[in-house]
């Protein structure tokens, strides 16, 4: 790869401010000053350092993000904030975007990332990857409430959703519940709620598959996915079970 592109791609400078920097001295390949932005390396095997720092490089990156409510999820919205613009550098000037969406309104972990393969195996109703929520509705929830969900519901309009877990964590004029869901439709959760008349008044995911928000980040928040962790969105999938 060329050392410019190598330096561009990890997000750690332009190539134009790549050039600069390797005519100034301040990159090393192997310890040794680069001549030019089209020398070949092979990020691998060889240590490349910018400006004193060694830079790492990866085919893709996954994050997960702490979406704040009022935020879209998208790469470009004219009249709202985007996730893509609450990202810093390195991260916004990689071409990152949402693996799949999560209402305006609503808040939670929101997945980033580079690799359109990974996003469409998070997002594809076919691998039914479970999406967990923590909701407040208005109204008062009870088993009836549990076996609709579990049952799947098809509205007047003629949508249908498949069958849903429902958990009631407390019961009252407002009532707190965890949702389980394998597919993302449009306002799914409070078009369900809706449908047994109930209004939800506030919307947070917590988890998909097997990889939980993390508590310590702040709302807007966000940081990078461990292998490890990026596998773990797809446990308990219909392709994980399969495997």
């Amino acid at each position: 790869m060329r050392l410019d592109k190598l330096i561009s791609e990890t997000g750690t400078a332009s190539r134009r401010d790549a050039a600069r920097l390797i005519k100034s001295g301040l990159v090393l390949v192997d310890g040794m000053p680069a001549r030019s932005g089209s020398d070949k390396v092979d990020p691998q095997t060889q240590q490349i350092i910018v400006s004193g720092t060694r830079i790492e490089y990866k085919t893709h990156r996954y994050l997960m993000m702490n979406k704040p409510a009022g935020v879209v999820s998208s790469t470009d919205d004219h009249r709202d904030k985007t996730a893509i613009e609450l990202l810093g550098p390195p991260y916004d000037s990689l071409g990152l975007f949402p693996a799949g969406r999560l209402d305006k309104d609503a808040e939670g972990l929101l997945l980033l990332t580079d690799d359109g393969a990974w996003a469409h195996r998070v997002i594809s109703p076919s691998k039914h990857v479970w999406k967990t929520y923590d909701v407040r509705v208005d109204g008062l929830l009870d088993h009836a409430d549990v076996d609709a969900f579990a049952a799947g519901m098809t509205l007047k309009s003629g949508v249908s959703f498949k069958p849903a877990g429902l958990e009631i964590l407390s019961s009252g004029a407002q009532s707190l519940a965890r949702v389980k869901l394998r597919e993302g439709k449009y306002h799914q959760i409070k078009r369900m709620f809706a449908a047994r008349g109930k209004t939800v008044v506030y919307l947070r995911r917590v988890a998909v598959g097997a990889l939980r928000l993390d508590d310590d980040l702040p709302p807007g928040g966000y940081r990078e996915l461990t292998q490890q962790e990026a596998d773990a969105v797809f446990v308990g999938s219909a392709e994980h079970l399969t495997t």
